[in-house]
């Protein structure tokens, strides 16, 4: 629960205001049940479709696209775990691809701090930071490009890389540094104070 509601639900209200359509990707066993409250064990938290996700963030997406309606043109994958991710950037990354200049769009954020390769606990080198990025989501694809790019059931850290891989064109949209990822118990704090800054 952060402010008060699912962590999820944050991201399914943000993602609402740019989709017709939304599906939640829940880990094996997490399924919310028919007598929880919601129109049925398909839909919760708000979207119109949960269904189990798989033993991977790639099979997990692939879950996902199966409940995305076939004639959706823009598809859009995002983590819940970033529940602060304004209503803008889902509008970038979308208007990214409609614009017809690239299959897929992601918003990133240059990286500021020094960068050390360090082995077994001994610096070997400092890695240009020069051009490097952290990726951000959400992150909007073309419909057919995306499902193309998972069709050989490959795994990736995010579905840009998919993507990339076979020599689609990925545009970057300028990240929002409030947008940040609950990895670690303490991130609850700081998204809760963070809050009113990014929602109304």
């Amino acid at each position: 629960m952060v402010g008060g509601k699912p962590v999820v639900t944050w991201s399914v209200d943000a993602a609402r205001t740019v989709a017709d359509h939304v599906v939640v990707v829940v880990p094996a066993g997490h399924h919310p049940r028919a007598d929880s409250g919601s129109a049925g064990a398909g839909a919760c938290f708000g979207a119109d479709l949960v269904v189990e996700g798989g033993a991977t963030r790639s099979a997990s997406v692939r879950a996902g696209l199966a409940g995305v309606p076939g004639d959706a043109s823009v598809i859009v994958v995002h983590d819940a775990a970033r529940p602060l991710a304004p209503p803008t950037l889902f509008t970038a990354v979308v208007d990214a691809v409609v614009s017809g200049q690239c299959g897929g769009a992601i918003p990133v954020l240059a990286v500021t701090d020094t960068l050390k390769r360090v082995v077994e606990g001994v610096v070997g080198s400092t890695v240009d930071r020069d051009g490097l990025m952290t990726v951000q989501t959400p992150q909007a694809f073309d419909a057919v490009t995306l499902r193309a790019a998972h069709a050989a059931g490959s795994d990736a850290t995010d579905d840009a890389a998919l993507v990339e891989a076979l020599g689609v064109v990925v545009r970057a949209v300028p990240g929002d540094p409030r947008n940040v990822k609950l990895t670690h118990p303490g991130d609850l704090v700081v998204v809760e104070a963070m809050l009113g800054s990014v929602r109304p």
